[in-house]
């Protein structure tokens, strides 16, 4: 048997998995990947058709028990993290998806993005100008995380004494999202999802108590669905809240999706820059005009999160091959991103590229709700970067992070 270039546990496949994407899509629309036995899909056609595809899910126990599903039930040593991690909207389905969604969604709908522009921008500079001043240093630790995660605690409500706690207890929870996670890293999900949820348990109980204003959380908490539980607003029905879990969970979700992808947009792009001094020298000309287009482009060149799961929930007829209920694709988002079929000269950075639909926020209807976010995030940091420290320049080659899933450099030290 011819042995797979796709080695995500390996170094040297995390620091550069392209040229391995692209010896799988020459090969073949699936392949089976027998060390965890999912089904590799690595075009951009078949990752957007398959995410909009409703015999897939992010979860099957809507449908199926662990038993009636094949597989093997998460030990009892892991509940706390798989209780936080499956009330979150990302790993339910409908009916439950849809009105989680819905009640969450006023918070990331553009018209509401707007009006934390100023917040964000304001943000992004103090951010920049603090960083310019000491120099530079890190990259990462000094400006790429610090605005998502201020920016998504500003939104929910967390005060400012107890948002250095959210980072930690977010980084150690995203460890159990790679392919296979040990024990160790196990352990460390656990402690953080119980610290994390008696946290948001007692900041839930004080809203209860005297709701703050215009935070998300006091707002989740006096939220109804006016559809009721089966989404048809039936007589019967009746409003629903979010359960005190879903509330926990939502809140978590909210917090690990909305910056892990922003951060590591921003390394990632970044670092694409250095390598491409051309392209970063046409940006530093043009910011206003160019930025737009190198935002996408960026996200494209090399997206943050590069593998995404759906369990199979029924046989399907796949490029001549059947992939059986009970088993679990992988979406490769690096690798639809680099498709030569939907991308011109994908290996090429081109912050012009105006025809760029890319999966790094999915498809479907677990689209990424925090796109718009996103975007105005990574547009306020790299206008600021661009325009206060125009000469900002690498010093030290990056180390590219253990993780596959969720990819981004340990750091990246610059000088301004």
């Amino acid at each position: 048997m011819h042995p797979t270039p796709f080695r995500p546990a390996e170094r040297d496949f995390v620091a550069d998995p392209y040229p391995a994407y692209a010896e799988l899509r020459a090969t073949g629309r699936v392949h089976h990947y027998p060390p965890t036995g999912q089904w590799l899909i690595p075009h951009h056609a078949d990752v957007r058709d398959l995410l909009r595809d409703r015999r897939l899910g992010r979860s099957y126990q809507h449908r199926f028990s662990h038993a009636e599903f094949g597989r093997t039930p998460p030990p009892p040593a892991h509940e706390p993290f798989h209780t936080l991690n499956d009330g979150g909207m990302l790993d339910l389905e409908p009916p439950d998806h849809t009105r989680i969604r819905r009640l969450v969604s006023q918070a990331f709908n553009p018209r509401t993005v707007e009006r934390l522009a100023p917040t964000v921008h304001r943000l992004a500079a103090r951010l920049v100008d603090d960083f310019r001043a000491a120099g530079g240093g890190d990259l990462v630790a000094e400006v790429a995380e610090p605005l998502p995660v201020a920016v998504i605690a500003e939104i929910l409500g967390i005060p400012d004494a107890d948002r250095p706690l959210l980072r930690p207890w977010s980084a150690a929870i995203c460890g159990m999202y790679e392919l296979d996670p040990g024990e160790e890293t196990a352990a460390r999900a656990v402690r953080a999802s119980v610290e994390f949820t008696a946290y948001l348990r007692e900041l839930i109980a004080e809203r209860r108590r005297s709701p703050g204003r215009g935070d998300l959380i006091s707002a989740l908490i006096a939220a109804r669905d006016e559809e009721g539980e089966g989404g048809g607003g039936g007589a019967c029905a009746g409003p629903r809240r979010l359960t005190e879990q879903e509330l926990v969970s939502t809140c978590v979700l909210l917090l690990n999706a909305g910056h892990e992808a922003t951060v590591n947009t921003t390394a990632n792009g970044w670092y694409a820059l250095f390598r491409n001094p051309a392209q970063l020298a046409a940006l530093r000309a043009e910011p206003d005009a160019l930025l737009p287009t190198a935002v996408e482009e960026l996200m494209r060149y090399d997206t943050p999160l590069q593998l995404f799961e759906r369990w199979v929930l029924e046989d399907i007829e796949f490029a001549g091959r059947t992939l059986p209920r009970g088993s679990e694709v992988a979406l490769l988002f690096g690798s639809a991103n680099r498709d030569p079929a939907r991308f011109a000269h994908p290996d090429a950075l081109d912050l012009s590229r105006a025809d760029n639909p890319h999966i790094s926020f999915g498809a479907g209807i677990h689209y990424c709700l925090g796109a718009p976010l996103a975007r105005l995030e990574l547009h306020a940091s790299f206008g600021q970067l661009l325009r206060k420290a125009p000469g900002m320049r690498l010093v030290a080659e990056p180390e590219w992070g253990p993780g596959f899933v969720i990819r981004g450099l340990k750091e990246l030290r610059v000088e301004c």
